[in-house]
């Protein structure tokens, strides 16, 4: 069924010819403004902590775009699982529309970020500097005083204030409170794009808690214009009851109703409405006119509730219920949606790997059917903290180069070498013949074939080498018969596969030894190409 909502009334934060009426709320005190209050307190203590808490040593909601990383009370998710913010977003969207369904706009009243920092912070700053509402009215409409601009510029001051804060507060969900810290103290060039965040977001919140206030509800949020097909006549709103209340009327006047046209609901509503003309897309469901109304009803000792939560069959007298068509269904959508939600969180990895084949490389087909072809592994942690991963080739796959787990050019074609040398041999039932521990080769192949815990990707250095023996020597000349040594032992080696014995010419260059024919002998004779 269809709830038509009025889109004006003459008590409204509009005036006839569409421009601004500036509400002043009222004071007010009550059980649910005190519900509100708590819940408003909560809720920002709530937003301030969450930065500060850790949890697997990371905020408890840190959301780290720089490095595509994202933590959330202590799981850790990265670029490669945005699609599972679908479930989240639409899991939200689908509890704010049973909320509505059930309640009306409690969000708006109690939870809305714009309803908890207006009411909960500046409100009641600017009461506390300006005074109560008729006080604000007539100092408004007064000539400008030297008390009037003390206490304007007081309270602007502290809202710019707090504005600054609040978006350094939500600053800090992205870039984290230590970040937040030296970017603070930092020069604001070495971080223009943070700056120029935190800069937007003061501007835009200190105009936004000033000066817009419920015209954001009213005029950007499309939330209460879907009120309309998000509410039926059996969801609990604030309204008011007619049948009790009309006739309108002075307490001592014969035959009126319980409402006696005071407007006190009125002056405390903080959208300006009128909440006995009906539902209205204005109302936020605050309940500040039911606690108004209470007060009025008992200094007149008259019962309560003459504007409550009730639903809209519950105002006509009709009968209410609960449990009607559209839960039935948000009840199945919402089993439906949280079981392919917990399939699809099941099915994440701790990690992505995957195996892509090199653009531009031919495959090569060896003797004895051996097939050389060249690959990438690309490898995703998604951990927070440092994982360690084995890569294990199946039987009859061998890896060399970088896929391997060393680092640079050469470094990665001398172990394509050494596995072509170790793949001829085996396919001649030769003997296997390895580089000399001694050498830059044999080191290498020593440091990616040993066990080790802790092993990393590395190109080839001098700390690989077995240590010098002898007289102690300087970093010069110990790396220099480091090299000595490597080369007599390379001498020894070079025979045994069947390639020329290599020695040191007068300029320091390396020359072969060896017969031009011998030396130009393939190792491993490609027969064709795929």
């Amino acid at each position: 069924m269809t709830v038509h909502l009025k889109l004006y009334d003459k008590a409204s934060s509009l005036q006839a010819n569409g421009s601004r009426n500036f509400v002043q709320p009222a004071d007010v005190t009550g059980r649910f403004d005190r519900r509100r209050k708590w819940t408003f307190t909560g809720l920002m203590a709530w937003l301030a902590v969450l930065p500060w808490l850790q949890l697997g040593g990371h905020p408890a909601v840190f959301l780290d775009f720089e490095q595509r990383s994202f933590y959330l009370f202590g799981a850790t998710f990265n670029a490669q699982d945005a699609w599972l913010v679908f479930f989240l977003l639409t899991g939200l969207g689908f509890a704010l529309i049973v909320a509505t369904a059930l309640w009306g706009r409690v969000w708006c009243g109690y939870a809305c970020p714009q309803t908890v920092f207006l009411e909960g912070l500046f409100r009641p700053i600017e009461r506390l500097i300006e005074g109560p509402r008729n006080e604000r009215l007539r100092r408004n409409a007064g000539p400008l005083t030297a008390d009037k601009l003390a206490r304007k510029t007081l309270k602007h001051a502290i809202f710019l204030a707090l504005a600054f804060l609040l978006a350094h507060l939500i600053m800090s969900y992205f870039v984290s409170l230590p970040g937040l810290y030296r970017m603070v103290l930092g020069n604001p060039a070495a971080h223009p794009e943070a700056f120029a965040w935190a800069a937007t977001l003061t501007a835009v919140l200190y105009f936004n808690f000033f000066w817009f206030r419920e015209q954001l509800c009213l005029v950007v949020c499309p939330y209460g214009r879907l009120q309309s097909v998000l509410t039926d006549h059996d969801t609990i709103v604030i309204g008011y009851d007619e049948r009790r209340g009309e006739p309108r009327g002075k307490k001592a006047t014969a035959g009126a109703g319980d409402c006696v046209d005071c407007k006190r609901c009125v002056v405390v509503c903080p959208t300006g409405i009128d909440i006995r003309n009906g539902l209205q897309i204005d109302c936020i469901g605050c309940a500040r006119c039911a606690d108004a109304c209470d007060e009025v009803m008992i200094k007149l000792d008259r019962a309560p509730g003459l504007v409550r939560y009730d639903s809209q069959n519950g105002f006509a007298g009709q009968a209410k219920r609960f449990l009607r068509p559209r839960l039935y269904l948000y009840s199945a959508l919402g089993a439906l949606g949280l079981i392919v939600a917990s399939v699809a969180m099941s099915q994440r990895t701790p990690f992505e790997a995957n195996l892509l084949r090199l653009r531009d490389m031919p495959v090569f087909l060896v003797n004895e059917g051996n097939v050389r072809n060249a690959f990438e592994v690309h490898l995703v942690n998604k951990r927070s903290g440092t994982a360690h991963f084995e890569l294990r080739g199946l039987a009859g796959v061998y890896l060399a180069g970088q896929i391997g787990g060393v680092e640079g050019y050469v470094e990665s074609a001398a172990s394509g070498m050494c596995l072509g040398l170790a793949l001829a041999a085996l396919a001649r039932d030769e003997e296997v013949f390895t580089p000399p521990r001694t050498s830059a080769l044999g080191s290498l192949c020593s440091h990616l074939t040993r066990e080790q815990d802790d092993f990393q990707p590395s190109n080839v250095v001098w700390s690989m080498f077995p240590p010098h023996e002898g007289a102690r020597l300087g970093k010069r000349d110990r790396h220099l018969a480091l090299a000595e040594r490597a080369l007599a032992d390379l001498n020894l080696w070079l025979p045994r596969i069947g390639r020329p014995a290599v020695v040191a010419a007068a300029d320091g260059s390396e020359v072969e030894a060896a017969a031009e024919a011998d030396a130009m002998r393939p190792l491993v004779k490609v027969e064709g190409r795929a």
